[in-house]
């Protein structure tokens, strides 16, 4: 993966076309922002109950957004990340339909994660308990197949979502065939979507336990067999990402988001100086995704271990964002909306930072500053605000920063003061050559932040003073670049 910014869009919402349409994107008004392009899942259906991410089949492109050569089309121009969604499939895919048709029969039969293959003597008041999921609720939904026939299956995530058996026969052989048809279509990242919930064992949280770690190696490796790395993504205690991140190509740096806005609301970079002097450096680092805010990544561990922040600043955070989103982020998120993932706060990251353009730029040079490769979400990009109506329309949380635009807004948007400016931040990223080096994160005086990167000769640093929201860059090769305004 190159060492430059990555850009991570759903086809569909940013263009109202396909992948052409993207390529045109990418190729004219986009030229030279972006190393590579995070395609959200294009999978048939991209509209099912959970925007793409439970396809009927993983292995065909959409019709509504092209074909597999279109796919091919694109990585012509950057490189393409699709998602491999290891942990479930769609209730209407085939496979799914043919075992309820079937039953034990069905070829198909050994492929579903059942009750019994995790509990055959039974599960006890106490392994219910401890089983983690990311919503209210046991991970199991009760099916009735077409004979009349009842059975338990484990669905992690909602009742459309059918957890797959990862290490029977057809779900190996699924998986892999996925990853032949990324290899053909020159696919050179693979995200390994809910990749910590594959793995299910009795007495266990069923939760990135060891036998997890066995099977993220085992995925990397075939990915890499067939030219591709691997990004996790996964939602967890800090310290587990960077245990995660030391055996495989890439992690998510999810703590870095809150951290940021914690400085910007308080004006203490303490506790993010802290973590960007430990974070993994093979991480992808974001601030905002087609998920919600993560507040989970800098809490405490479940076992009392503490957190990057204390349970009380990470309350005042999300009140915080409440209150600078003028309610609207609290009408997306938790109970308030159907939501997969209770511990995310749903809200543009620009309507996080009460649309404060110079608070939102401090925000981006801070991420592009931090260890590893930097991803910008298109609504982020474009310098997108809450999609209330999408929100009102479909009642899903997450849709509040899931917005459709088009041609002309698109255009509006690039005209923007804050595009332009955050253009030129993505430029220097991309090219300044200190960001090839080591980074030194430290508290100067009056608790303003540096950070400092050096490559050789070549130096950059970025330098926050949050007292007095004053921020620039200087480095080497060029005259000081003024963040605020």
């Amino acid at each position: 993966m190159q060492n430059k910014v990555q850009f991570i869009t759903y086809v569909d919402r940013l263009t109202r076309g396909g992948f052409r349409q993207l390529k045109e994107l990418v190729d004219g008004k986009f030229a030279g922002l972006f190393g590579g392009v995070h395609v959200l899942p294009f999978f048939n259906p991209i509209d099912g109950a959970d925007a793409g991410f439970d396809p009927t089949d993983h292995t065909i492109v959409d019709p509504r957004l092209g074909d597999w050569e279109d796919v091919r089309a694109l990585s012509g121009s950057v490189e393409i990340m699709a998602d491999l969604i290891v942990n479930h499939v769609s209730s209407q895919s085939g496979a799914f339909t043919d075992f309820i048709a079937k039953g034990s029969a069905s070829e198909f039969a050994d492929m579903f994660m059942t009750f019994d293959k995790v509990f055959p003597d039974g599960a006890t008041e106490e392994d219910l308990l401890r089983i983690y999921r990311p919503r209210p609720g046991l991970p199991f939904s009760k099916v009735t197949l077409a004979d009349g026939t009842q059975r338990m299956l484990w669905t992690t995530f909602t009742p459309e979502q059918i957890d797959i058996d990862v290490h029977s026969a057809k779900g190996t052989t699924y998986l892999e065939t996925i990853l032949d048809r990324f290899s053909e279509a020159n696919v050179t990242a693979i995200r390994l979507d809910a990749a910590g919930y594959a793995i299910k064992k009795a007495g266990s949280s069923c939760f990135m336990i060891d036998d997890t770690y066995a099977f993220l190696e085992e995925v990397a490796g075939k990915a890499r067999n067939r030219g591709m790395e691997v990004l996790v993504e996964i939602h967890s205690y800090h310290r587990d990402q960077i245990e995660i991140a030391k055996k495989v190509d890439r992690v998510y740096d999810f703590a870095l988001p809150p951290l940021i806005l914690h400085a910007l609301f308080t004006g203490d970079a303490t506790p993010l100086a802290k973590w960007l002097a430990i974070s993994p450096r093979n991480a992808i680092t974001v601030l905002d995704t087609h998920d919600g805010i993560g507040v989970i990544d800098v809490g405490a561990h479940s076992d009392g271990r503490a957190g990057l922040l204390e349970p009380q600043a990470i309350d005042n955070l999300v009140e915080e964002i409440h209150r600078r989103s003028d309610g609207q982020s609290r009408q997306a998120t938790g109970a308030a909306a159907s939501n997969l993932d209770l511990y995310q706060v749903n809200c543009t990251y620009y309507d996080a930072l009460g649309r404060n353009d110079n608070d939102y730029l401090i925000a981006r040079a801070i991420q592009f500053f931090a260890p590893g490769i930097p991803q910008v979400y298109y609504v982020g990009l474009l310098g997108g605000v809450n999609d209330m109506d999408l929100l009102a329309k479909t009642g899903v949380g997450r849709d509040i920063n899931r917005h459709y635009y088009g041609n002309d807004e698109i255009g509006t948007a690039l005209e923007t003061p804050l595009f332009h400016r955050l253009s030129n931040l993505i430029r220097f990223r991309n090219t300044h050559p200190a960001f090839g080096g080591a980074l030194k994160a430290t508290i100067a005086d009056a608790g303003a932040l540096v950070l400092s990167w050096q490559h050789g000769d070549a130096f950059a640093e970025l330098k926050i003073s949050f007292a007095d929201r004053k921020a620039s860059i200087a480095a080497s090769g060029q005259s000081e670049m003024q963040i605020v305004e």
